[in-house]
């Protein structure tokens, strides 16, 4: 699929712009009779949320409505649709012309000649994230039925690390529950700490987010041009600011040897287990039963309370520019949830394509 639209048996169309009335999502390829709970929504949304000095002040209630495709709280096997309403956008803030550097404001005049909504970075812009958060919701909790979950942490921010997964099942239902994905309570302090003081000098910070799959069977994806790796990066690099994705290893497979970087595998109980997973529960593009794991790289949020050299591509000259508006010194702990909500619609492509339409249902 092609522009807005991500998927191959289950598919996500994707609509809206910052300071347009709705933003909002389509599932089509959805089981018929899955469970839809509001309160699944409610809560995924609730985790992107902003809050405090580390966010910006713009404040959405996130109020969303589900107009097809859901009937006395099933799947029907059509479309889903949900929108959210947007309510505080301030569009006054923003002007046509000057490109803040780190944006897509030039790339979009040069690919729509002018006609873009460019109001708060218009459909480029992080606040359309929320219809991917919410409309996932709905897989993500039809995938935890069938026993597989996802969460994703902040591993890294500047010098400031928090521990990795260790009891994958457990770390991901902690992590459920944190509106500031760490898995150690010191990392979050230091790391609130780092991004108010960050704030306060009219800066941003970026870091490093890891995420985990548990339950996914071995046997799901394929080698070469849909593999596992490719597809997930695919969706993952649609996140706003994200510039990089590895898996298991990823970057130090450049300086260890192969017998380092080899997962050994061993039969227990008549079950395949492995003493490693270096390879982030992938071999040959496709799953090795072993949890999916992989990590995001997240740049600074480019909208900085400083002078910054850029043009203004509508008088065709060089500009000193500052940012006006309401914005965030850091986004990754909010950037998690649209993580997590993307790889669980990755997966659950996958496995709908290996296994067939009615996979996610269950009674």
């Amino acid at each position: 699929m092609t522009k807005n639209t991500i998927g191959e048996a289950l598919t996500l169309t994707l609509f809206g712009e910052s300071h347009g009335t709705h933003i909002g999502a389509v599932l089509d390829g959805l089981a018929p009779g899955i469970t839809v709970d509001e309160a699944d929504i409610r809560h995924a949304l609730d985790m992107r949320r902003p809050s405090g000095k580390i966010s910006t002040k713009r404040r959405e209630s996130d109020e969303f409505s589900i107009i097809s495709g859901v009937y006395n709280g099933r799947t029907t096997g059509t479309p889903l649709c949900i929108i959210i309403k947007n309510e505080n956008a301030q569009s006054r803030d923003y002007e046509y012309g000057p490109a803040r550097p780190g944006h897509a404001d030039y790339t979009a005049y040069m690919k729509y000649h002018g006609f873009e909504d460019f109001r708060g970075g218009g459909h480029f812009s992080g606040r359309v994230t929320a219809a991917i958060v919410a409309a996932c919701a709905v897989v993500r909790a039809a995938l935890k039925k069938k026993g597989i979950t996802v969460g994703t942490h902040i591993s890294s921010l500047c010098s400031i690390r928090d521990r990795g997964f260790i009891n994958y099942e457990e770390d991901i239902e902690l992590l459920y529950n944190r509106p500031f994905p760490t898995l150690m309570e010191e990392a979050e302090e230091q790391m609130r700490s780092a991004a108010e003081r960050c704030a306060d000098l009219g800066d941003s910070l970026g870091g490093v987010l890891e995420t985990a799959a548990t339950g996914i069977p071995a046997g799901v994806g394929e080698p070469f041009f849909g593999t596992v790796e490719g597809e997930l990066a695919r969706a993952i690099f649609s996140v706003p600011a994200v510039k990089g994705v590895t898996f298991g290893m990823g970057a130090d497979f450049a300086n260890v040897f192969g017998s380092e970087a080899s997962d050994t595998m061993r039969y227990e109980n008549g079950n395949v287990v492995f003493d490693k997973n270096n390879n982030g529960g992938v071999n040959g593009g496709i799953t090795n039963g072993a949890p999916i794991l992989f990590k995001t790289i997240v740049k600074p949020t480019p909208s900085i309370f400083k002078p910054q050299q850029t043009i203004d591509f509508v008088q065709k000259e060089n500009i000193i520019h500052t940012v006006k508006g309401r914005h965030d010194p850091m986004i990754i702990h909010r950037a998690r949830a649209v993580v997590d909500a993307l790889t669980a619609l990755t997966l659950a492509d996958l496995l709908t394509v290996r296994y067939g339409d009615d996979y996610l249902y269950t009674e």
